[in-house]
């Protein structure tokens, strides 16, 4: 990272609701974990008196059959934000340009600015369709599927076309595929390009966004470089048992899969009774409220004991809130806190 970038930086909020009496739909989790995480997180304890086999072999493997890529092109991170962190530090130089959409999530230009380069932002639905002098000036151009806050998913074909153009160029394409696993979309893994690095994360998916799990998805030069570059250990030992636990849960991902997506749908529908909803392939939905007053809305839903996020802190976005989708139980409150027909 670039020092005086450093000290010019700032945080970025996010959601996460630290109040535990609140219902938290600011976060976009999955409420519940594959069966059996809790027991292999404990056996781990004994385990972590040593430290982690650097190898991750057990890891990879998993994460590798997970998203449909060898073993050895998976680089074991703790979660999404730190591959996406290793992929620029990799990547962006200090006066480099990245091609970042908005509105989407604002670690992104946080990071290349953290190198010490500059953001050039484009709007999501714009991204897959850059080419020419646009793409030739950026060092790294970033997709995030599905987008935060928005909720599509990118058209695998498009994608895949991006990522040749994006190869033609010498541009670094990195896709964030943090949400992607509550989708059936196959994985920008298999898109053979050296150029391409995918940043997962475990936690959303399997419900255990503190426990700090996630890799990183590149090959050839790339993927060399990531492998040396990351750090020591970088995942801990209770993090790469449970990480290869879950990512071996095809069942449980399925039938989150599902409930997600019919919880999804009935959502929106009763949302849409008060507010402009978007549709989305994600396990949230990002509501404009119009003329209402957006703290009020996020107040009185506090009052009824449920913490939703505040989506103005994403560039561009005025008037407007994001909800997770969670158990249909929860979810029931959540329209009760938001006055609006279940």
């Amino acid at each position: 990272m670039e020092p005086d970038a450093i000290r010019a930086g700032q945080r970025v909020p996010h959601g996460g609701e630290p109040d535990r009496s609140l219902l938290d739909f600011s976060a976009n989790t999955n409420p519940v974990s594959p069966e059996g995480t809790r027991d292999v997180y404990d056996a781990a304890f004994e385990a972590s008196r040593r430290y982690p086999d650097d190898e991750y072999s057990a890891f990879r493997t998993a994460a590798g059959e997970f998203v449909g890529c060898a073993p050895d092109r998976v680089i074991p991170t703790a979660g999404g934000l730190a591959a996406i962190r290793l992929a620029m530090e990799r990547t962006l130089s200090p006066g480099d340009r990245a091609l970042v959409p908005y509105p989407s999530f604002g670690e992104y230009a946080r990071e290349v600015r953290l190198q010490g380069a500059t953001p050039q932002f484009v709007h999501h639905e714009d991204v897959l369709a850059i080419e020419g002098d646009v793409l030739d000036a950026c060092s790294l151009a970033i997709v995030c599927t599905p987008n935060n806050p928005t909720g599509e998913a990118a058209d695998p074909d498009e994608l895949a076309a991006f990522a040749d153009r994006c190869q033609a160029a010498g541009t670094t394409l990195l896709v964030d595929e943090a949400f992607l696993g509550f989708t059936d979309q196959p994985s920008a893994a298999t898109i053979d390009a050296d150029g391409v690095i995918v940043a997962r994360s475990l936690t959303k998916l399997f419900g255990l966004p503190g426990l700090r799990a996630g890799f990183a998805v590149a090959s050839g030069e790339p993927r060399d470089d990531l492998e040396t570059a990351r750090q020591a250990w970088s995942l801990g030992t209770p993090a790469a048992r449970v990480g290869a636990h879950c990512l071996r849960q095809d069942e449980f991902v399925e039938t989150t899969r599902d409930r997600v997506a019919r919880e999804r749908t009935r959502l929106r529908g009763a949302l849409d009774t008060r507010f402009d909803v978007r549709p989305s392939d994600a396990p949230y939905l990002l509501c404009d409220v119009g003329d209402r007053d957006v703290d009020a809305v996020i107040a009185a839903a506090r009052a009824d004991g449920v913490a939703i996020r505040d989506a103005r802190t994403f560039r561009t976005l005025e008037s407007h809130i994001r909800v997770a989708i969670k158990d249909r139980r929860s979810n029931d409150r959540l329209l009760v806190a938001l006055d609006c027909n279940g």
